[in-house]
């Protein structure tokens, strides 16, 4: 399930945009087609000219999304909404989904394949992708009041060394996981016993906001160099 509505305000067809030479939607479709793990590779969207997109990258759009599409829907709606059209429309019923948000265009097959098969080892009904946090050490964050002074949100940390600090994780939304009826009956991903499943940093990429396009595409640039390496 890619959920992909139109109206991106902070963005505007962030969706669609062009990503290092293809539309920003497509390299999560190649992803899932390339990963093999998936029955179907449906794509959410009540906008048509994604629905266009995502059909010549090769994914199932036989409808639109019926509802959750405004700014206030949470995507585990859309998801829900999605199941319940697909299982009416090809008459059958699904054990488990997996979604994958377009506007993570990093995450690919192999990050797919490594996160499915967590999942099923782990025999979880909930898992959420994340990543540990890189340069920016979390427990150093402070908030700032109007006069620039600075107030720490984690005080007892500002004295430790970061090596003695423990990990800290954000999701992403790259890969969400979940076995449907523990889906259907919680309304959400973050259901009961939900487990965090790490993932590289450069594949989490989770672009909102313009700042978050141009890392993405360090990241991208940055990976792509590294592969080029001999070691």
């Amino acid at each position: 399930m890619i959920p992909a509505r139109g109206g991106s305000k902070r963005i505007p067809q962030k969706n669609i945009i062009d990503f290092l030479g293809k539309p920003m939607l497509a390299w999560t479709v190649e992803a899932a087609l390339q990963s093999g793990c998936f029955d179907r590779v449906l794509v959410s969207t009540d906008d048509q000219s994604i629905a266009e997109v995502a059909r010549q990258a090769g994914a199932e759009v036989p409808f639109l999304r019926a509802a959750a599409s405004d700014d206030h829907a949470h995507v585990s709606a859309a998801t829900l909404l999605a199941l319940e059209q697909a299982e009416e429309y090809w008459q059958v019923t699904y054990d488990l989904v997996v979604q994958l948000m377009p506007n993570c265009p990093l995450r690919d097959a192999k990050a797919i394949n490594k996160a499915v098969d967590s999942f099923i080892r782990g025999d979880r009904d909930f898992q959420i992708s994340c990543f540990a946090y890189g340069w920016s050490n979390p427990w150093w964050a402070n908030t700032l009041l109007v006069d620039g002074s600075p107030r720490p949100k984690f005080p007892e940390a500002g004295q430790a060394r970061s090596q003695d600090l423990p990990e800290l994780y954000c999701p992403t939304g790259a890969i969400w996981i979940a076995r449907v009826p523990a889906f259907r009956s919680a309304g959400t991903f973050y259901g009961p016993g939900y487990k965090f499943e790490p993932m590289p940093i450069w594949a989490a990429a989770d672009i909102d906001e313009p700042d978050d396009l141009i890392l993405a595409r360090v990241l991208a640039a940055g990976r792509a160099a590294i592969g080029t390496i001999q070691v």
